[in-house]
């Protein structure tokens, strides 16, 4: 196994012995290692010892100071404020000194981490973590496990610096390239449970959101049974729920990475199963929020799972239980008694509004139960305010789940004004749940949505407006996708402040976005602005010369066929002008592309440019006989009839319609 093989895998998984049969180092008192100091070593005298030249007084110094502080915590501060640790280093760190000496330092580091987390920030500060990972590549295993078991202890602790050994997806390759899948796949079956269990996690490491490495492990084999089937067996009742969960967490990240099937039965059945059994109040409360997380995690994105799920041993109700629990806010009579209950309060709450938002991610007779549930609408109205951002970001992302829903929407969104609190959160949420917020907005501000009238007098215009211009590109989608929904059929005076809150230059900006979604959005907030005669003549008369080279542009550049569709949309709407007609009518370039649009390959396309003609045609407007006279002169003469005479032979049914009404102008 190389060095960066092993420095790649996260320690708590690290931890597994590597073989079965490795030996365990047991600290233990030795009267021979006291006997070969003085009975009674000062600090002095111990500090000049481990300091002095003569290598022969370090081992038994070091020895002494191992039995001093086992289980005691006051010794071990004593020792780390005598600055011992860095001298420990130092022994690890030469290469030439005796192995022995090097095991016996690891071991003292990994006894002092065993104390306060004060003891553990003395050592990482001391560099520990970079000297303890370098050296699990040794070639002596007892060295190995004495390091490792040190790391295992720090990394056990939040202080720890995770981003040491995060394991990316390179990572995760290195990982498999160097044979980690064969090496682990035995022990899966091992009769060792403290082998098994971090092996499963390893597993589940490795595979998660990588394709690459889950399809190796998927069709990876041991003893002729796949891995997914050994999985199997560790999902059977007889196992601890532990295991249980780590075997389903391991499935379920094979499946998510795209290498199982989630109609197959290994998932839709047995994974699926134990782990909304995992949500059940029998079990721990860490068993149930790690059941409901990573439910959420299997079901999120596909609907037929989610249904399975949602009929599942009343999963729905299930995870009511989890707001029943002290310190949640809608019960007083459940007050907390300690800050742990506040802690496990705030787990509890965010899986279970994670495992409702994947639940309803889709299905709307599923949203419908979900919102039936028992107070469900106020605790999420209620979490959307609380201060600790997980159960926040979990909140939000359930509401944004529910707020899919038409009827809900005009129902219970409106019947608690979601709006305010949601509003809230984007005015001073951190940015982690602006995103999320925000997606959220864009769906409260659809035409059919009570809440969109006095979401504008709140100031939605100028926040969407702010998130166009973040460097985040999810924000800045959110951000014009609000605002194009706003815009759909809004007043003169709401497209004006729309249009001031962007400035013309940042809108025209947006359309070079290399973002294709943010391409589109815009392209719909122009059409949107640009709808209704007056309303397009007042906007063009302003900004028509913007607006037509924006759409040049589009017309013009290498963008797929959605793009340019929207931006011939947005010259029928022009076109559908009084006034704003006369840009198209005056520019013999841009009549040009609308001619080769409509013989082009695409029938979309087509479509599109045929109705923009159609609209410069048009000769039903009061008092524009003459005005309709001489564009289907000048339309004539460039032979835009005879190409829709052409155009006859069309054997899309919606094009031809388009065709015929155009040729019944002339």
């Amino acid at each position: 196994m190389t060095s960066e093989m092993v420095i790649a895998v996260d320690l708590g998984i690290i931890g597994l012995q590597i073989f079965e049969n490795q030996s365990k180092i047991q600290p233990t008192i030795r009267n021979s290692a006291l006997a070969m100091v003085d009975e009674e070593v000062d600090d002095q005298n111990l500090l000049e010892q481990l300091f002095q030249q003569e290598s022969d007084r370090w081992m038994p110094c070091v020895k002494y100071v191992k039995n001093m502080v086992i289980g005691n915590n006051k010794q071990k501060n004593h020792v780390m404020n005598m600055g011992i640790v860095p001298r420990l280093l130092e022994f690890m760190i030469n290469e030439s000194n005796e192995v022995e000496l090097r095991i016996e330092s690891a071991v003292v580091l990994g006894s002092l981490a065993k104390g306060t987390e004060d003891n553990i920030r003395g050592l990482i500060e001391a560099g520990a973590v970079s000297v303890l990972l370098k050296d699990i590549s040794h070639s002596n295993l007892k060295y190995v496990e004495a390091c490792l078991r040190c790391l295992r202890t720090i990394f056990g602790n939040p202080i720890a610096p995770f981003d040491a050994i995060y394991q990316s997806t390179d990572h995760q390759v290195i990982l498999c390239s160097n044979g980690a899948i064969a090496a682990l796949a035995p022990l899966l079956s091992s009769n060792i449970y403290r082998v098994q269990m971090p092996t499963l996690k390893c597993f589940a490491q490795l595979c998660h959101q990588n394709q690459q490495v889950a399809l190796a492990v998927a069709t990876a084999t041991y003893n002729g049974e796949l891995i997914p089937n050994l999985l199997l067996h560790l999902l059977a009742r007889d196992k601890t729920t532990e295991m249980q969960m780590q075997a389903a967490k391991c499935l379920t990240y094979l499946c998510r990475a795209g290498a199982l099937d989630p109609a197959d039965p290994l998932i839709s059945k047995k994974t699926l199963q134990t782990l909304i059994r995992m949500c059940k109040q029998d079990k721990t409360w860490e068993e149930r929020v790690e059941g409901a997380e990573t439910l959420a995690y299997l079901i999120e994105v596909d609907i037929n799972l989610q249904r399975i799920s949602a009929i599942s041993d009343h999963i729905i109700n299930t995870l009511t239980d989890y707001f029943k629990y002290p310190g949640s806010p809608l019960d007083s009579t459940l007050m907390p008694t300690k800050k742990d209950d506040i802690v496990v309060g705030n787990e509890l709450r965010q899986a279970a509004f994670r495992a409702y938002a994947s639940l309803g991610a889709n299905d709307e007779d599923i949203r419908k139960k979900i919102i039936e549930t028992e107070n469900l609408m106020e605790h999420t109205v209620n979490g959307l305010s609380d201060p600790v951002t997980k159960v926040q970001m979990a909140a939000v992302r359930c509401l944004h789940s529910l707020s899919r829903s038409v009827q809900q929407l005009r129902t219970s969104f409106q019947d608690h004004t979601v709006w305010k609190p949601l509003m809230k959160v984007l005015h001073s949420g951190h940015e982690e749940v602006l995103a999320v917020a925000s997606s959220t907005l864009c769906n409260l501000l659809l035409e059919f949505s009570p809440s969109k009238e006095p979401i504008l007098g709140s100031g939605a215009v100028e926040l969407l407006a702010d998130l166009t211009k973040q460097e985040d590109s999810a924000l800045r989608l959110n951000g014009i996708w609000g605002l194009m929904n706003m815009a759909f059929q809004a007043e003169q005076k709401v497209k004006s402040q729309i249009l001031n809150a962007l400035g013309p230059e940042h809108l025209f900006r947006l359309l070079s976005d290399p973002d294709v979604n943010i391409l589109m959005k815009t392209l719909g907030l122009l059409r949107n602005l640009l709808s209704t005669k007056p309303h397009i003549d007042q906007i063009m008369m302003i900004h028509g010369t913007q607006v037509m080279q924006a759409v040049i542009l589009i017309l013009e550049g290498d963008h797929p066929v959605e793009v340019k569709e929207q931006a011939l949309c947005i010259l029928a709407n022009v076109a559908d002008g009084d006034s704003a007609k006369n840009f198209i009518m005056g520019n013999e370039d841009v009549l040009k592309k609308i001619m080769n649009y409509m013989i082009h390959s695409n029938v979309k396309l087509q479509i599109a440019a045929t109705f923009c003609v159609s609209n410069l045609l048009w000769n039903e407007q009061e008092g524009d006989s003459s005005g309709a006279i001489e564009r289907q002169k000048k339309l004539r003469e460039l032979g835009v009839q005879k190409l829709l005479q052409q155009l006859l032979s069309t054997n899309d049914t919606t094009l031809f319609d388009k065709v015929k009404t155009a040729l019944q102008q002339f």
